[in-house]
C-alpha cells in the first residue's frame, strides 16, 4: 500500500520561510516529497527521545544485582509496612 493511503492524521506546522526553504532543499537532496522528509527525520527523532527516556542500560554487576533483589528481595521495613497500611486503608475501605 502507497504511504499516503496509510496517511490519516494530519500535523500542521508554522514556521518561518527560511526554515520551509531550508527543509524542502534537504527533502529535495534526498529526492523526497517534503511530507515524507518531515515526518522521516520527525519519527527518527522521536524513536531517538523514546528510546533514551524508556531504556535502562546495566552493568553487568547492576544487572546482577538486580536480579539478585528480584528474586531475593529484602524484609519490609517499618516506613514500607505504614505506605502498605496507609495505602490499604485509602483504597480499601
Amino acid at each position: 500500500m502507497p504511504r499516503a493511503a496509510q496517511r490519516q492524521d494530519r500535523v500542521s506546522l508554522r514556521l518561518s520561510p527560511q526554515s520551509k526553504q531550508k527543509l524542502e532543499r534537504a527533502a529535495a537532496y534526498l529526492n523526497k516529497t517534503l511530507t515524507d522528509f518531515v515526518i522521516d527525520v520527525a519519527l527518527q527523532k522521536a524513536e531517538s527521545v523514546v528510546h533514551e527516556h524508556e531504556m535502562i542500560a546495566l552493568t553487568g554487576e547492576e544487572w546482577t544485582r538486580f536480579q539478585d533483589m528480584l528474586l531475593t528481595p529484602p524484609e519490609p521495613n517499618e516506613r514500607l509496612q505504614r505506605a502498605l497500611a496507609e495505602h490499604g486503608r485509602i483504597f480499601h475501605s
